[in-house]
């Protein structure tokens, strides 16, 4: 087994102890099945031990591993005829985000979706899965081609933030994100977004505004990165396991807040230990959020889709408080 994150040690310890084990049966055609099937229900015990009760750095350790699957990882089994589309027809085209259109058992939907790279070389082409201003503008694009002809959007989460360079400044970062907020509030079709990576501040938000916001258990959601709390809270990024805790950004957390409504459990270990798996497990859940909004007219799917945002979040009335003291 490759090597794993910190806090897998012991399971990738006893993993190569038992493949050490298998090695020297085989090498040496000696019978040790009872000592392997020992290790073997050890190794069980040890990753519902250790999976079981992750804390929220380890989770965000996860949200971040090499092999997470990724947009494009999804597509395929969630998806059929999926058609890409490029472009915002302003500017250009930005491969951090993915759009297009596609079939969800057999019904036309649009699909968007963060993007980044596997390996050093991808990763320069998808600017690591963080857009700038015109992969927001395609996005929007798309959701206004979506309303036209009726069809959901679903949007899948996974970027550190939006580009912060200097040319996404100049080409209107801000604007094009608190657009997307805008129009997205009001888009009257169904919007399905699923949180399966990092969602981190105005770059997740950008494509978030929906009728129901899941999340894969082992992702995470927030206005900024640990690392950049941190910096902020104790002039220190290494805290930053200390302000993963503190900020509640993990989807066991968000769900008991309010702030997403359904957290889909992920295969032991991660969803990178199974992909197929894990999408069919997204699938299920995706089509239930579908269903509860397919049938509902324009006017109260933004309506509702209104109500939702009105709830989250805790607030008291200036006059309340006066008239308390």
């Amino acid at each position: 087994m490759a090597p794993g994150l910190g806090f897998e040690k012991p399971i990738v310890e006893l993993q190569d102890k038992i493949k050490e084990l298998k090695g020297f049966m085989e090498e040496k055609n000696i019978d040790l099945t009872d000592e392997l099937e020992r290790l073997q229900n050890r190794l069980k015990e040890l990753e519902k031990e250790i999976y079981g009760n992750m804390s929220p750095w380890d989770r965000v350790q996860v949200a971040r591993h090499m092999d997470r699957p990724t947009t494009l990882d999804y597509i395929p089994h969630l998806f059929t005829d999926f058609i890409e589309c490029h472009g915002d027809r302003l500017y250009g085209d930005d491969e951090a985000i993915v759009a297009g259109i596609a079939k969800y058992h057999g019904m036309p939907v649009t699909v968007i979706g963060e993007q980044r790279g596997r390996d050093t070389k991808e990763n320069i082409r998808r600017n690591f899965g963080m857009p700038h201003p015109e992969g927001y503008r395609k996005a929007l694009r798309l959701m206004k081609q979506a309303e036209k002809f009726g069809r959901p959007v679903i949007s899948f989460i996974d970027t550190k933030g939006a580009f912060p360079g200097k040319a996404a400044e100049e080409r209107g970062q801000s604007e094009a994100i608190a657009r997307n907020l805008f129009e997205m509030a009001g888009l009257n079709v169904p919007i399905i977004c699923i949180v399966i990576g990092e969602g981190a501040s105005g770059g997740a938000l950008a494509i978030g505004v929906g009728d129901q916001i899941l999340m894969l258990e082992n992702s995470w959601y927030s206005v900024i990165s640990p690392e950049g709390a941190a910096a902020l809270l104790w002039k220190d990024a290494a805290q930053a396991e200390k302000a993963a805790r503190a900020m509640k950004i993990t989807a066991p957390d968000l769900k008991d807040l309010g702030i997403i409504d359904q957290l889909i459990p992920e295969v032991m270990g991660g969803a990178h230990h199974d992909p197929k798996a894990q999408a069919h497990a997204i699938d299920g859940y995706l089509q239930e959020a579908l269903r509860s909004f397919l049938d509902l007219g324009s006017e109260e799917l933004v309506q509702k889709r209104l109500e939702k945002y009105r709830k989250i979040g805790q607030y008291g009335v200036a006059s309340d408080y006066i008239h308390q003291g």
